[in-house]
């Protein structure tokens, strides 16, 4: 079986494998018909005729772009023309109330919930499916499916098992009419409001096509990986604790009373199942219903999302077990978690024929990918102080082999976690690692303990130097703000001969601890102090490597000023800062003539950094150390600042994001840089081209809602460079 392709089967803007009458709900004369009612709407500019046929005409060309967009991944139209025909709607159906439809665009956001949510039933019970962890499992489970059919082969569909929050969805006459979670499996809570700010979700379908009058739909409700980066990075910015996983986040957001804040953490649903449907008078049982495949297909042309791209058929069980295994290898460059694939035997009337058990029907069974989840138990917390000051609880636990590595040690992030978890030290703890995602504590097994566990108290003071913690009031990270704290002194140190800041090769972190300790170094000009003789007392310091590191630090004293702006470790500046910064001044002690004002005038510079800068340069220790390292011979001037460079890319700016094919990120700004482009620290209206890699995240989606911004790809950037 040829290899599996993943980025043709999830990632989107990649070849759809289907019959191409399934790509689109739309034929293309009803595209090309919606295309030219979009450009005749967005020239009537905000002169829509006010009439409910020119109101349902609008309607239905956003529902279209919200498909292209959403479902399709594929827009028609740049986010400001579809805002535009947006507040255009609201306009009018605010006008005009009696005009609005239930299932407009305008609708989908509703008014907070109150209390607690209402229970509902079912229509048919959402049974739990048999689970198999290897290829034994399925032969076993195709040799049952063989037996009870009396058959001597049968159609198997294999599908993702997405790995959210569960849902069930009513539509009646065309129309939503509820949405509720999965629950206990015969009731769950009653969450349409929520559910409406799916945007994957349609408001309406035309099931009356195919005579179907009442239906009811499964699916899971996800968050896209990127998407859940960007949601954490802004909680982090707040100083809020993140959220555990995606599939914790998806399932969790389903509940929250406030739909405004559902409808911000942007999840998607996918549908995989039809349970139940009721037939219009007279009309006979529709051919796409028939199969498993059929119905899937039906739900992509109506405008769900369901997995049809990533469906297989297989009449040898063995081949199931080829494409299981082959997605289980390539789950983590997958866009969304899942864990395990789902094996439904695809004829609906052989479904029936094998019935269900109480637990699981028999004609379904989900294979589970390895665990990437392991219980071990909480031995105790140790608080690390950081470069910047800021205490991080760090939790040890009983070692557990997880996702192929063996954990030990967990970040805890901040007190705020502790508590919302409920840790004690002593917990049975559920431990979570996904793909190359550091490892974390999903939560305690509170059910467990024995009275033996303890409570964690979150220090007062510095763990290391004991001056009394600060927090400010919009963090959750408390901080030592001794700057002579040593735990923040040896950081500082490490930071400072790093490889993107002095890049001092031969001192790294082992050998600054080491040197510390021994009480060879005790601060960063200490680095250009150093007594090499005493070096050949330590075991592993032979004289080529003494030298090595000799003329390595004697080669970082000319080390363009960028590099020891991003060195000392300024909070909150990273290296296309220090590049702004530098590219500005001539002497690093320039900036100590900055007001923040005059920061903030500088390219990509916000309040935030601007002040973290002037309060680093209004510290006169600071001031002391900069001066001692211009006395040891570190070169502060900017010898090479270059104001204009002849080149392909001259006056242009770049960002890069995402995982570039063959460059670095470093080699392909430097690339820019050397052909007279500059770089940018984020995305704005001052950006030219955005060069985007794999798993790029929030700076692509920023980046499409600015029309002067250019994206293109690692291949566009080499031909420009060229």
């Amino acid at each position: 079986m040829p290899a599996l392709c993943f980025k043709e089967v999830l990632f989107p803007g990649f070849k759809v494998l289907l019959d191409p009458q399934m790509a689109s709900m739309y034929t293309k004369e009803e595209i090309r018909a919606l295309q030219d009612q979009t450009r005749a709407f967005l020239k009537e500019g905000t002169n829509l005729p006010a009439t409910p046929e020119a109101l349902e005409s609008l309607r239905n060309v956003l529902r279209f772009h919200e498909h292209r967009y959403y479902v399709q991944n594929d827009p028609l139209l740049a986010d400001t023309e579809y805002d535009h025909l947006y507040k255009m709607l609201e306009a009018v159906e605010k006008d005009q109330p009696d005009w609005v439809t239930p299932d407009s665009p305008t609708q989908r956001v509703g008014k907070s919930l109150n209390g607690n949510f209402k229970t509902v039933q079912h229509l048919v019970p959402m049974l739990s499916l048999d689970n198999s962890y290897n290829s034994d499992d399925l032969k076993d489970f195709d040799r049952k499916v063989l037996q009870l059919s009396k058959k001597n082969a049968v159609t198997y569909c294999v599908e993702p098992k997405f790995d959210g929050g569960s849902i069930s969805l009513i539509y009646e006459n065309d129309l939503l009419v509820r949405g509720a979670t999965r629950g206990n499996g015969v009731e769950g809570d009653e969450i349409t409001t929520n559910i409406r700010q799916i945007r994957t979700v349609p408001l309406s379908a035309t099931f009356s096509r195919y005579g179907i009058q009442q239906i009811e739909i499964r699916g899971e409700v996800l968050i896209n990986k990127n998407n859940f980066k960007k949601y954490n990075e802004e909680l982090a910015e707040k100083g809020q604790a993140p959220l555990a996983n995606p599939r914790n986040a998806a399932a969790g957001t389903l509940r929250i009373k406030d739909p405004a804040e559902v409808r911000r953490r942007n999840l998607e649903a996918f549908v995989y199942h039809i349970s139940d449907y009721t037939l219009l008078p007279g009309r006979e049982l529709p051919e796409p219903l028939q199969t498993h495949e059929g119905s899937l297909k039906l739900l992509w042309e109506l405008g769900f999302r369901s997995p049809v791209k990533e469906l297989r058929t297989f009449e040898r069980i063995e081949d199931v077990i080829d494409y299981c295994l082959e997605f289980e290898e390539g789950r983590d460059g997958l866009p969304y978690e899942i864990d395990g694939m789902v094996i439904k035997v695809n004829a609906i009337d052989m479904q029936e024929q094998l019935g269900m058990t109480s637990h699981h029907p028999r004609w379904a069974i989900a294979f589970k990918f390895k665990a990437r989840q392991a219980t071990s138990k909480l031995l105790e917390v140790k608080f690390q102080v950081g470069r910047t000051g800021s205490v991080t609880p760090v939790a040890k636990i009983e070692p557990v082999f997880i996702g192929g590595v063996t954990v030990s040690s967990i970040s805890l992030f901040n007190e705020e976690v502790i508590r919302e978890k409920n840790l004690k030290i002593g917990d049975t703890v559920l431990v979570e690692r996904a793909g190359d995602v550091i490892p974390y504590i999903v939560k305690s097994m509170e059910d467990l303990r024995d009275g033996n566990e303890t409570e964690i108290h979150f220090p007062k003071v510095c763990p290391v130097c004991s001056s009394e913690l600060f927090k400010e009031a919009e963090e959750a990270v408390w901080r030592c703000i001794n700057i002579e704290c040593p735990a923040q002194v040896v950081e500082r140190m490490i930071h400072f001969v790093s490889k993107d800041a002095l890049d001092i090769r031969g001192f790294g972190e082992a050998n600054v601890r080491k040197f510390y300790e021994l009480g060879w170094l005790k601060d960063i000009p200490g680095i250009y102090k150093l007594d090499f003789e005493k070096l050949g007392a330590l075991e592993g310091f032979g004289k080529k490597s003494i030298d090595n590191l000799q003329q390595a630090i004697e080669r970082s004293k000319t080390q363009p000023l960028h590099r020891i702006i991003f060195g000392l470790g300024i909070r909150f500046v990273g290296e296309t800062t220090a590049k702004v910064l530098a590219a500005n001044i001539s002497h690093l002690l320039e900036l100590q003539t900055f007001s923040q004002e005059a920061l903030q005038g500088l390219e990509d510079i916000g309040p935030k950094v601007a002040g973290s800068i002037v309060h680093f340069f209004s510290n006169t220790s600071n001031i002391e150390m900069i001066r001692e390292l211009e006395t040891l011979g570190v070169q502060l001037t900017n010898t090479h600042k270059q104001l204009d460079i002849a080149g392909a890319l001259a006056g242009q700016t770049f960002l890069f994001t995402g995982t570039l094919p063959t460059l670095k990120r470093s080699e392909a700004e430097a690339m820019a840089e050397a052909q007279g482009g500059k770089i940018v620290g984020g995305v704005s209206a001052k950006l030219n081209y955005l060069v985007v890699g794999e798993d790029a995240g929030s700076k692509l989606e920023k980046a499409k809602k600015i029309n002067t911004v250019k994206i293109i790809t690692e291949a566009d950037f080499l031909k420009m460079v060229q």
